[in-house]
């Protein structure tokens, strides 16, 4: 059995996109699954898009999600050069191109702009295309050889049939069937005699035995060509998988105005790694055997199934993302968790409070890492609040007997040394007992009170205990006053 190799193809044009991450992450998975390799090659040939410091981008991004490719640019495999514009300088492009044009599959093509121009445009598939009109195939080889002396510029285009189908094979979209009049003649070597991507993916995959190639569904009207370049050098034509589009919510294309469109700005709004990988896994993508949504990646390589990825476009749910990266921060362990959490803590908190005591309170109720200081903000000040807040319906509470609660209680409170809060929670305790009341009845007065909100990370005493003696018995008396306020 052929060793499965698949690859990872980026081009250095900014921040790795979710798409783009899918894709390496399909790759790896497919590759991992059978015990194959994964390889990383630069496609830097649109120089015109190359941007600075993108190279840096796609290492750091496929080591962080653990993506670790087994051949590349810095781990030679036999196949190299990986880089595209390294592959370029050897003339291995236009040794091909020039092999396919002795073979009557490609030729040369002098036609200026303004020749270009003027050609007529057709509607395929609702677009609008120009399709070259074969000009420069019916040159003989003199008139060639005199314009190539001559230095005018020239693209090399594919020869492809105006009549008849081609139809290829996609393991996701099954058998598919073009007419060739939609083909077109692709430049395979542009004028400045770099190769266009359509042409080097396929003879660098070939030359690197890349068995399965996953890319975006956007390239299925291109694989035909591709076919016929591969069948043309008499090259096997490998496994093509295609995943489906990702939309946002509201079902439109991802776009970087969203957002969250690639992984480094999902980083930055406090998601984690093995979150954001977990979640891209399943953008089209879901386990037959169990209906479980949390998987690590070697979880995800033990089961992944490529012939299980969905034709049906997928939706980037940020709800659900979020809800993912919560139960990943859930499960991470206390001294982890304290060393993400700190600074967000450090944010909201400059008082001498016990921050540990602090990020265990918030660890299961949050879900991005900057929830953090809004949730604990009144620890640092209280807030202003509305006294209505008192009146709870199912704590049975209301604003007469949250203050009666709170004057009752304010003097026991004074005398009391003991802060901890196993402590202040017996003293309420006991509080409740003597009323013959329900706790929420006595808990909900004083959690107000000495944090100004509805929702907190706490109880009443832990909040106390946080807070100290001092402060407490403060908020409780602005608690009190703002209550008489309202009689």
């Amino acid at each position: 059995m052929t060793k499965i190799r698949t690859r990872y193809a980026p081009s250095p044009t900014g921040r790795m996109h979710v798409g783009n991450l899918r894709t390496a992450l399909y790759a790896y998975l497919i590759a991992k699954h059978e015990n194959g390799d994964f390889i990383l090659r630069i496609e830097d040939t649109d120089q015109e898009r190359f941007v600075e410091g993108a190279v840096d981008i796609i290492y750091r991004t496929l080591e962080k999600t653990g993506l670790i490719h087994d051949e590349g640019p810095d781990k030679d495999g036999g196949v190299g050069p990986y880089v595209q514009s390294d592959r370029q300088k050897t003339g291995i492009y236009l040794t091909y191109a020039k092999k396919l044009i002795e073979k009557g599959e490609a030729y040369y093509c002098f036609c200026d702009k303004e020749r270009l121009a003027g050609l007529k445009s057709q509607i395929v598939e609702g677009k609008e295309i120009t399709v070259y009109d074969k000009h420069c195939l019916s040159l003989s080889k003199e008139e060639v050889d005199e314009k190539l002396k001559a230095g005018i510029p020239y693209v090399i285009r594919q020869n492809n049939p105006t009549e008849g189908t081609t139809t290829f094979h996609d393991e996701i979209y099954g058998d598919i069937t073009v007419d060739n009049s939609e083909l077109d003649d692709m430049i395979l070597i542009k004028s400045d005699g770099y190769p266009t991507y359509n042409f080097a993916n396929v003879v660098d995959d070939h030359l690197m035995g890349i068995t399965h190639v996953v890319r975006g569904n956007e390239y299925l009207s291109s694989s035909p060509k591709y076919n016929r370049l591969y069948e043309a050098f008499g090259w096997e034509v490998p496994v093509y998988v295609h995943c489906p589009l990702i939309t946002d919510e509201e079902h439109h294309k991802l776009s970087k105005r969203c957002g969250h469109s690639s992984y480094e700005d999902l980083i930055e709004q406090g998601f984690l790694t093995e979150a954001v990988v977990n979640f891209v896994a399943l953008l089209g993508w879901s386990p037959t055997e169990s209906n479980e949504e949390i998987f690590s990646l070697k979880q995800l390589a033990g089961i992944f199934d490529y012939c299980h990825i969905s034709k049906s476009p997928a939706v980037f749910d940020y709800t659900k993302l979020k809800w993912m990266n919560g139960e990943y921060i859930k499960a991470m362990d206390e001294n982890t968790f304290y060393e993400m959490a700190e600074p967000y803590l450090k944010q909201a908190i400059s008082k001498d409070i016990d921050l540990h005591k602090v990020a265990s309170m918030v660890k299961t109720r949050i879900e991005i890492f900057p929830d953090i200081p809004e949730l604990v903000d009144f620890l640092e000040e209280l807030p202003e609040y509305d006294p209505s807040m008192y009146a709870h319906k199912k704590m049975k509470t209301t604003t007469e007997s949250s203050l009666t609660v709170l004057k009752d209680l304010l003097p026991v409170l004074e005398k009391q040394e003991d802060y901890s809060n196993d402590a202040l929670y017996e003293l309420l305790l006991s509080y409740v007992s003597e009323k013959g009341c329900k706790n929420g009845y006595v808990f909900w007065p004083v959690r107000t009170a000495v944090s100004g909100k509805q929702m907190t990370p706490a109880g009443a005493t832990e909040i106390m205990e946080l807070l100290g003696k001092e402060e407490s018995i403060v908020r409780i008396k602005k608690g009190i006053t703002l209550l008489e306020s309202t009689q």
